[in-house]
C-alpha cells in the first residue's frame, strides 16, 4: 500500500513539474514576426535570417547553402538545452570538415548575452552562437518549446524538426549523416 501511495505522489509531482516546464519554456506570443508568411516546416525552405554572433560578426542562414545545417534554439537556463549541448558539440566537431554547420541560436530575449557566453565557455562550444535579441527569429520559426532543432539540407530545405530534448548523440549523428548523404 505504501509503494502505491509513493508512486502516485511521484507521478503527481512529475505532472506538476511538467506543466510548469511547458509554461516556463514557452516563447511569448507578443513578439514581432521577422518575415510574414514564411513557413518553418518540414519540406519547406528554411526562412532566412541574419543575426549577430556572440563572438562578433554576423551569420546569414542563406549563405550556408551547400552545407548541412543544424539550427538549435536554446537558452542557458533550459535544462534539456544544457544536457544536449555536449552531444551537439561532439557531432559538430566530427562532421564540420565535411560540410556540417551548427548555429546555436540563443533566444537572448529570454536569456542574457553574458549567460550565453558563460555557458558556451563552460561547455567549450566551438560552433557559432547567434543572438536573437528580440525573439524575431524564434517567432519566425514558431519556437514554442526549448530546445527546438531544425535540420536543414544543402539546398536550404528543412528536413526534420526536433522539439524538446535532450537529443542524444546517436540521433544527431543519424540526422546529420542523412543530410550529408543527400548532397553526394
Amino acid at each position: 500500500m505504501m509503494n502505491n501511495a509513493r508512486f502516485i505522489t511521484w507521478m503527481t509531482w512529475a505532472l506538476i513539474l511538467g506543466m510548469f516546464w511547458a509554461v516556463l519554456s514557452r516563447v511569448p506570443p507578443d513578439q514581432p514576426q521577422a518575415q510574414q508568411g514564411a513557413l518553418a516546416k518540414e519540406g519547406f525552405t528554411a526562412p532566412d535570417f541574419t543575426l549577430d554572433l556572440l563572438d562578433g560578426g554576423t551569420i546569414t542562414l542563406s549563405e550556408l547553402r551547400g552545407k548541412a545545417v543544424l539550427v538549435n534554439f536554446w537558452t542557458s537556463w533550459c535544462p534539456p538545452c544544457r544536457l544536449e549541448m555536449p552531444a551537439i558539440e561532439k557531432t559538430y566537431r566530427s562532421y564540420k570538415d565535411i560540410g556540417f554547420v551548427v548555429i546555436g541560436l540563443n533566444l537572448t530575449a529570454q536569456d542574457s548575452e553574458q549567460a550565453a557566453a558563460d555557458f558556451a565557455k563552460e561547455i567549450g562550444l566551438t560552433f557559432p552562437i547567434a543572438l536573437d535579441r528580440d525573439n524575431a527569429i524564434g517567432n519566425l520559426y514558431r519556437v514554442n518549446a526549448l530546445p527546438t532543432s531544425y535540420f536543414i539540407d544543402r539546398n536550404g530545405v528543412i528536413r526534420s524538426i526536433v522539439v524538446g530534448g535532450p537529443m542524444n548523440e546517436a540521433l544527431l549523428q543519424s540526422r546529420v549523416e542523412e543530410l550529408l548523404r543527400e548532397g553526394e
